[in-house]
């Protein structure tokens, strides 16, 4: 069922404190952590605490969550001062697309140049 955890879900180990992970903002629908394979000086993870694949799956089952999930990414841009320089907010949807992980999670980048268009 949508929202529900799933025990074969990285994420939602995470959510649940199964797995670490180096959380850096925390609110009662999400948490922001680092990702263990940055992409850049500043590469935060901001996911949903409720499980949904995607980020097209969240926005149908919970429009709330997901401005949550974007409203967060905008804070964690200022809490690493990187929103006056310039930072990318990226949904991967989909394998073809590069998620790995399907929870849907918003990467926050920042702190050095993205060129355009992405890889």
């Amino acid at each position: 069922m949508a929202g529900e955890p799933r025990s074969d879900c990285l994420f939602c180990k995470i959510v649940s404190g199964e797995v670490p992970a180096t959380v850096v903002r925390e609110t009662e629908t999400t948490i922001a952590f680092r990702d263990i394979n940055p992409q850049a000086p500043t590469h935060v993870l901001v996911i949903p605490k409720a499980h949904h694949a995607d980020a097209a799956a969240l926005a149908a089952a919970a429009p709330e969550v997901a401005a949550d999930v974007l409203r967060e990414a905008g804070e964690v841009a200022a809490q690493e001062k990187v929103a006056e320089t310039g930072y990318r907010i990226i949904f991967n949807t989909g394998a073809g697309a590069g998620q790995t992980v399907f929870h849907a999670h918003a990467h926050v980048l920042g702190g050095r140049g993205l060129e355009w268009p992405p890889g």
